[in-house]
């Protein structure tokens, strides 16, 4: 049955509160680790459990995509409530997770043609894993995705529960490349809405941002996941380690999503293959003769 967006969007709001609400009864009256970063990991497993439940029961692993930005600003919640950071360091990671998670969100909710539509990786994912499709599912479609944002907010754990100003000119820095980060994501998520919205068949994307690189939405998410892990590393100087998270995502974005978008591309629209022979592949580079 083909679903309205309105009603989609409906079903996974309802998702959503029930994933939450389960990890936060964990936290208020579960068991606890004594390690708020192991409780709070395990409370994301749980909610992402529910999440999977109801991919499967619509058969639409896409009910997992917003878990992507909406957890990460909840967790930042629950750091700082429990925490005695440095309260110009919380504040400005604050500021940066929302603008990110509302602006995300955001564009999900626009792009979302309802339940009727799933991602088309997913299908593809579950059909290689033949027989181990649950696992495939479970695991790499789900449960990969939440270990990985949260390894990605590791340094905003450590930076809302650290005392001490720490490295302030490095705090102010790391605000300043994540909100650059989050703009150049938004200004190339616009201007991709835009092209879609006129595009003919076959026509490739190479105007504005996507003249200076092949992926910058992808460019500016890693952004934002490495002024996370500079943040952290202001407000602890020797924990390198941190920087952990943002490399995954870097190693997912070079060595999994951006091959995957290319093959289809270049299997889909022939002219792609001139966008690859001229455009920058990640890292944005001006180019002669690039369409505004």
């Amino acid at each position: 049955m083909t679903r309205t967006k309105g009603r989609s969007l409906a079903i996974v709001t309802v998702a959503y509160v029930i994933a939450v609400a389960v990890g936060l009864a964990w936290l208020l009256w579960g068991p606890t680790t004594g390690r708020l970063w192991l409780d709070t990991l395990i409370a994301d497993i749980l909610a992402t459990l529910v999440v999977f439940t109801f991919s499967r029961v619509y058969r639409n692993s896409s009910f997992y995509d917003a878990y992507w930005s909406v957890i990460p600003p909840l967790l930042l919640i629950y750091w700082w409530s429990q925490g005695d950071g440095d309260a110009l360091r919380t504040w400005l990671i604050a500021v940066l997770v929302v603008v990110w998670a509302v602006r995300l969100t955001a564009n999900w909710v626009y792009a979302f043609p309802g339940l009727h539509h799933e991602d088309w990786r997913y299908p593809m994912f579950r059909d290689r894993a033949g027989r181990f499709e649950f696992a495939a599912d479970l695991v790499a479609i789900h449960l990969i995705p939440t270990l990985q944002v949260f390894l990605g907010m590791i340094p905003v754990y450590v930076a809302v529960t650290t005392p001490g100003s720490g490295l302030v000119w490095l705090t102010v820095v790391a605000f300043v490349v994540g909100m650059a980060a989050v703009t150049i994501e938004g200004v190339a998520d616009v201007q991709m809405h835009r092209f879609v919205a006129t595009a003919r068949p076959g026509e490739v994307m190479d105007r504005g941002l996507w003249g200076w690189s092949r992926h910058p939405n992808y460019f500016g998410e890693f952004g934002f996941w490495f002024a996370l892990a500079l943040f952290g590393l202001a407000a602890a100087p020797t924990a390198w380690w941190l920087f952990a998270g943002a490399a995954a995502m870097l190693a997912m974005f070079l060595g999994a999503s951006i091959p995957m978008m290319e093959t289809r591309s270049l299997e889909r629209r022939p002219g792609y293959q001139a966008v690859v022979d001229r455009v920058s592949r990640f890292v944005p580079r001006p180019r002669a003769g690039a369409r505004a």
